[in-house]
């Protein structure tokens, strides 16, 4: 038999937390559902236990995450850690795996705050072993505190690339290289949004200073970085890439990629909620209304899975999902919730000021997104980019057609490592846009179950 909470939230970073104490300070019963051992999520992943030392190399923006995590715990919301959530139904069932042993909650609503993921970064040599992304390489920083002895190279773009390199200095990491794919289009297409980025001038200081930091660490630097490919017959062996018009090859055993993060939908296309791309940044959105509800009745999105804002406006957004969900199972009458909301949106405005700028600045560029034809796509089935274009020159229009050609987006991470890629080079194939190519048809189980666990539950 199902377990019963008026509100069932998947998520335990930012937004999860935040809605749960929103949603428990007006009498809701909540469970909170996350695969990891402590609440955090990514961005503050380790925050209830961190070492004071390991504190300091992480700086001042992941220590914030220890007070919402506090005000988590004292909230009496239900947390259920190492749950592996495998499905969600559209009458508001969550499945979950925890221990080898399959469970379910039936919530009277549901919030999706399931985060982002990085954005793929299909290069020559990708898949080659010690290439990683920065993201991965961060969560071992914050979780253990692992950190790499030999030189490394951190290439792309985006703040958490930089925020990394920041991190990895005052870690006493050795940088070979952090080469940077920013050129002067992007700085230009920038400046069109300076007014937003000066409205939002407390991120551009803290990246300003971030980037003046590296510098001032001596880390080599390189700019306007192209034709980026994985060196090593094997095993990464260091970055091959053209800057200033030279041809450059910088060895390392360890290769950190990043250029930006998306929104994780896997539930939302499970749910066959509407979503949209976002041209902006490159990704499909759920499509969602002032308050975060899908267009399945009671199911919520809220934080970096709806839409990539950054941590403070993903607790922000949890809240204001949280009042939404107690109004509407009668804990909050609906002049209280939009009076305590009125707030949180103008703090929301500010936080967003920016984030034009920023998407306009670190735009990842094509042949970064869209690879050449012997390029890995799907890591899973090892499908290439020409694969894939040659199954649309037999009459593939979008990814689910893919599947059936050549079981692309078919392995363990059900299309989450591959599903951007596959989009964009069908649409780049077939000259439409992504919107109009589609993503793949996301289905339970999102997370791997065997059959005996499915059994052990009937």
């Amino acid at each position: 038999m199902a377990d019963m909470a008026d509100i069932a939230i998947i998520g335990a970073g930012p937004a999860g937390m935040a809605a749960a104490i929103a949603a428990r300070k007006h009498g809701a019963s909540v469970v909170l559902l996350d695969e990891q051992p402590a609440a955090g999520g990514q961005i503050y992943r380790g925050i209830t236990n961190v070492p004071a030392g390991r504190l300091d190399i992480l700086g001042p923006d992941y220590g914030a995450g220890a007070a919402l995590a506090r005000d988590f715990s004292a909230s009496g919301a239900r947390h259920i850690t190492g749950a592996a959530v495998w499905q969600v139904t559209p009458d508001r069932q969550v499945h979950y795996l925890q221990d080898g042993g399959v469970r379910s909650v039936q919530a009277d609503r549901v919030l999706l705050c399931t985060g982002a993921m990085e954005r793929p970064f299909p290069i020559p040599g990708w898949t080659l072993p010690g290439v990683l992304t920065a993201g991965a390489a961060q969560i071992l920083l914050k979780g253990s505190g692992m950190a790499p002895t030999q030189p490394v190279v951190l290439a792309g773009c985006g703040p958490l690339l930089y925020l990394l390199g920041w991190q990895y200095v005052r870690a006493g990491v050795p940088i070979a290289a952090i080469v940077d794919t920013t050129d002067g289009a992007d700085y230009r297409r920038a400046i069109r949004h300076a007014g937003g980025a000066l409205a939002g001038w407390r991120y551009l200081k803290k990246g300003l200073s971030l980037m003046a930091a590296l510098k001032k660490s001596g880390a080599p630097f390189y700019k306007s970085a192209t034709e980026l490919h994985v060196l090593g017959d094997g095993k990464a062996g260091g970055l091959g890439f053209a800057s200033g018009g030279t041809l450059h090859k910088v060895d390392s055993p360890l290769v950190l990629l990043h250029q930006g993060v998306v929104p994780n939908t896997q539930f939302s296309w499970s749910l066959r909620a509407r979503h949209a791309w976002d041209e902006a940044q490159l990704c499909w959105s759920p499509v969602i209304d002032a308050w975060g509800e899908l267009d399945v009745p009671g199911i919520f999105v809220a934080g970096d899975s709806g839409g990539i804002g950054g941590a403070r406006v993903a607790a922000l957004q949890g809240e204001l999902a949280g009042l939404a969900a107690a109004a509407q199972i009668g804990k909050l009458a609906a002049h209280a919730r939009d009076s305590l909301a009125d707030p949180l949106r103008a703090e929301m405005r500010e936080h967003l000021f920016i984030r034009p700028f920023l998407d306009a600045l670190y735009r990842p560029k094509k042949a970064n997104r869209v690879p050449a034809d012997g390029t890995i796509v799907c890591r899973c089935e090892e499908v290439t980019a020409g694969d894939i274009r040659g199954y649309v020159g037999i009459g593939c229009t979008g990814p689910n057609q893919a599947k059936s050609f050549g079981r692309c987006g078919m392995g363990p991470c059900q299309g989450r490592q591959c599903g951007l890629t596959v989009t964009e080079v069908i649409a780049d194939a077939r000259g439409v846009s992504p919107g109009e190519t589609g993503y793949f048809r996301i289905r339970p189980p999102i997370k791997p179950i065997t059959l005996g666990e499915l059994a052990h539950e009937a």
